[in-house]
């Protein structure tokens, strides 16, 4: 591992937003609202699931899932970036912004898989419902699951590599919350066009294959729900699937302009604000939309709360 070519360059300064106090304890009290909001809202969700045996169904299975890859995203680089405005230094070792770059990019590309799995869950029960239970066995989920979480670690392990073997001779300050793979390599005096290429190549096909099973099987779920002949019917078919779509097109929307893009040199404190979207802002609404939008769990939480 080629580390120690970094020319004493040891510890990094993660620069985060740049501003006076105030801005920085406004920062602060927002993330940290936003994370323990996340913890407590996934949490709260995994607990509703465990709890009740009506919600031990495969789409709930798939969201504890979710919900325990959200707890753990955002872990990766919210108290990171909370020590960070209440200190101002940011300060983090190269090991540890390796560190913590593998794991906020595997459990993205584990949350890609994940959506296109419980997509193919949605396709299969509105498209297929009287074939779901032979089809969608608690096997099949847990296959679904453990596969979605391997190729989600797998995938950025080329990228994590290539940039193992950089070597870091110029400014030590990295221009975002969190280590972030496209500030960090443009502090390299090596050639960054391999790592560039192989981050670009991942997030693309993790993309392009994830977004390509979540648009078929909502393709098939649109034109089943359309031949519904009830208004009813039609209602409750798209019910089933509606919180997923809206995690769907959030996730995506804010993602798609930070992984697939030809340049890291470019635009990066753009990037550095739209990754507030899936960093913080996203995981927090997740368990709302989960909540709010589903009959389900809106049932669960309310005898949990009588019983109280």
């Amino acid at each position: 591992m080629a580390w120690g070519r970094s020319q004493n360059l040891s510890t990094f300064i993660l620069l985060g937003f740049p501003g006076p106090q105030g801005l920085q304890t406004w920062l602060f009290l927002l993330f940290l609202v936003a994370y323990v909001l996340t913890v407590a809202g996934n949490l709260a969700i995994i607990s509703l699931v465990g709890a009740h045996r009506r919600l031990q169904t495969p789409m709930y299975f798939f969201l504890c899932n979710l919900s325990f890859l959200e707890i753990w995203f955002t872990t990766a680089c919210v108290p990171k970036a909370l020590a960070t405005f209440a200190s101002h230094s940011g300060a983090i070792s190269l090991a540890g912004c390796a560190a913590q770059m593998y794991f906020v990019f595997s459990l993205g590309c584990t949350e890609y898989f994940l959506l296109a799995a419980m997509a193919y869950d949605r396709y299969l029960a509105i498209c297929l419902p009287l074939r779901y239970s032979s089809t969608m066995t608690p096997g099949l989920s847990a296959r679904l699951a453990l596969g979605s979480w391997l190729c989600g670690f797998s995938a950025i392990t080329v990228p994590a590599a290539l940039v193992a073997r950089l070597s870091f001779c110029r400014s030590h300050v990295i221009n975002h919350f969190f280590c972030d793979i496209a500030p960090w390599i443009v502090l390299s005096c090596s050639d960054t066009r391999g790592v560039e290429l192989a981050a670009f190549g991942i997030a693309f096909c993790v993309i392009l294959g994830s977004c390509f099973v979540t648009l078929l099987s909502y393709a098939y779920i649109a034109a089943t729900i359309i031949r519904i002949p009830s208004a009813r019917g039609r209602h409750r078919a798209f019910s089933t699937c509606s919180s997923h779509l809206t995690v769907v097109l959030i996730w995506y929307g804010s993602t798609i302009f930070l992984h697939v893009r030809t340049s890291v040199e470019s635009s990066l404190d753009l990037t550095k604000a739209v990754t507030v979207l899936n960093t913080v802002v996203t995981p927090v609404l997740n368990p709302f939309i989960y909540t709010l939008r589903n009959k389900d769990v809106r049932e669960a939480l309310r005898r949990s709360v009588r019983r109280k």
